[in-house]
């Protein structure tokens, strides 16, 4: 997949597209029914399908200090759009100026001489420019005057309920594994690089593969049965906790010790099960399939030890006898 920052109408694309707008955060299954159907208006006019998205979210732009926590940051949601079949994607900066844009310049400018749209694709609930004046009739009148055709994906529901990135929030931050799954068409996942931690989880008997993430706020918190990609077509079986919150109540008042990490920084903890091996330096895909609690903080290291080795035995309960298939 073909990747623009920006595209002023200085630089246009080579060909004309099939195109698609939105923010795309956790690429969901009703994002999936929108680039499904991206793609096969695209095999129809024999032109590359592309998306448009925005970084940051527009919501993050205007209430950092509220926005929702992201699903995915966006290298993640390039790899789930190349996934879906999308051939190009273009990920504008959205800024003061952007903000300000007004929505007919943006047809323009963008749409029309720097994408080329021959047509267009949107959420049904799609606004844009400033101040939201940019929606379906705007954009249907825009395409008689230019030339491209405009669609509207209505909303797919399941078990009656919206499928949204807010419907998948909802569901992690209640814990419910299984429903973010449903909804997402997938597991919950979250990707990174293993990197050293304190190595208190190796001293306690139990050794974590430690992925620092960097999106805040996080989606969920606590301790989850995961399954852990990044072995070849193996999926291993594990136990995780994900979180900023410390582990220990320690002595001095120094409340940064925790199991592999510290601080406030949050930081993604996982033991495989039965693994033995080396992952620093590795690139793991850690999916979340049941929670078992909440994090918990500990008043010295033998409770925290016991605690470790009840989640290890609920973990592999679950995959033995819930999840046999691991």
């Amino acid at each position: 997949m073909r990747v623009f920052r920006g595209v002023p109408p200085s630089f246009p694309v080579a060909t004309p597209t099939v195109l698609a707008i939105g923010n795309f955060d956790g690429v969901h299954r009703g994002h999936l029914a929108l680039l499904a159907r991206l793609q096969e208006q695209a095999a129809a006019l024999g032109l590359p399908a592309t998306v448009i998205t925005f970084e940051p979210h527009p919501r993050e732009f205007f209430t950092p200090r509220t926005a929702p926590a992201r699903l995915a940051p966006l290298r993640e949601k390039l790899e789930s759009l190349a996934a879906a079949g999308v051939a190009q994607t273009c990920v504008l900066h959205f800024s003061s100026a952007f903000a300000a844009l007004r929505a007919e310049d943006f047809v323009a400018g963008t749409l029309v001489l720097g994408l080329k749209a021959r047509h267009l694709i949107i959420g049904d609930d799609f606004r844009f420019g400033a101040d939201r004046q940019g929606d379906f009739a705007f954009l249907v009148a825009a395409g008689k005057r230019f030339g491209f055709a405009v669609e509207a994906m209505p909303t797919v529901f399941l078990d009656g309920e919206r499928i949204s990135s807010s419907a998948v929030r909802e569901a992690l931050e209640q814990g419910r594994m299984e429903r973010a799954a449903a909804l997402l068409g997938r597991s919950y996942a979250i990707d990174g690089r293993v990197v050293p931690g304190s190595r208190l989880g190796r001293q306690l008997g139990f050794a974590t593969a430690n992925i620092h993430i960097r999106r805040l706020p996080l989606p969920m918190t606590g301790v989850f049965a995961v399954q852990v990609a990044g072995f070849g077509d193996r999926l291993l079986p594990g136990v995780a906790n994900l979180g900023v919150r410390p582990t220990l109540h320690p002595a001095d008042g120094d409340c940064s010790t925790r199991l592999g990490g510290g601080g406030e920084r949050p930081i993604l903890e996982t033991h495989l099960l039965d693994f033995h091996g080396d992952l620093y330096g590795a690139h793991l895909s850690v999916r979340f399939v049941r929670k078992l609690r909440d994090e918990m903080k500990f008043p010295d290291l033998s409770a925290l030890q016991a605690r470790i080795a009840q989640d290890v035995a609920a973990a592999r309960a679950f995959f033995e006898n819930e999840h046999p298939h691991g």
